[in-house]
């Protein structure tokens, strides 16, 4: 397939997307407003409904490997692309994200993330947003589900180096519960600031449970090896060439 042809189904792709959006919102609105269910499931349809366009429009099949937890659990999850975050709300019950400000002033993302529990934080102040986000998930305003956090605080590119924050470190004990890494590969396909997508298969997949009460630099640690590790795997099997280490 050529490349203009794969980006002309990629724009197509998109925008019956975005339209898709706009649609379920006005349908699902009115039981979201007052019923927590009723956002879930407009965020599950159309997480649903985007892998399986994508499937078909532009050849870009999707795969989630290891256990789904069900449970309240933490998620550590490697970010590359917008396409990440679909196949995890698609597959979590009660997904809920360590959000960006800036994304509660979004149209209909921005109200339905609010609905669903997620959690704003100003990225610019570190220190006092990891103070806010202990205080939103220890307030005990939040609703049982999984909360996902990125470790890296940002989508970073397939073979991009970005560190990790203490952050991720700080809320596993804060919260005492176990922290499900996760890892995939989905950059290879959808890159961001992008209209082209690739076709193939991308991969999400949820790594060991790692238990609650580990010291913070052991987890912080832990937590980068298995995810950094699984997501260069997952990229090698996708054909992703990743940079030479100059270490040797």
């Amino acid at each position: 397939m050529g490349y203009a042809l794969q980006w002309t189904r990629s724009l197509v792709f998109a925008g019956q997307a975005y339209a898709m959006m706009a649609l379920m919102a006005v349908f699902f609105t009115p039981w979201a407003m007052v019923d927590r269910r009723g956002a879930f499931a407009g965020v599950h349809a159309w997480t649903r409904w985007v892998r399986w366009t994508a499937r078909w429009m532009i050849g870009l099949h999707s795969e989630v490997r290891g256990e789904i937890p069900t449970g309240e659990v933490m998620i550590a999850a490697k970010h590359q692309s917008f396409f990440d975050i679909i196949i995890l709300v698609s597959e979590l019950p009660r997904p809920k994200f360590i959000m960006k400000q800036e994304l509660n002033r979004a149209p209909i993302l921005g109200w339905y993330a609010r609905r669903i529990g997620c959690v704003p934080v100003d990225r610019g102040k570190r220190g006092k947003a990891i103070k806010d986000m202990l205080a939103r998930v220890g307030s005990g305003q939040q609703e049982p589900g999984q909360l996902i956090i990125y470790p890296q605080g940002t989508r970073v590119a397939p073979g991009a180096a970005r560190e990790y924050k203490v952050g991720t470190g700080v809320l596993y004990e804060e919260m005492g519960t176990p922290c499900v890494p996760v890892a995939c590969n989905v950059g290879v396909f959808w890159p961001r600031r992008r209209i082209y997508r690739a076709p193939g298969t991308a991969v999400v997949e949820f790594l060991p449970v790692i238990p609650p009460g580990l010291p913070l630099r052991e987890f912080m640690a832990r937590l980068e090896e298995e995810v950094e590790g699984a997501s260069d795997r997952l990229m090698a099997e996708a054909g992703f060439r990743l940079p030479a280490d100059p270490a040797g």
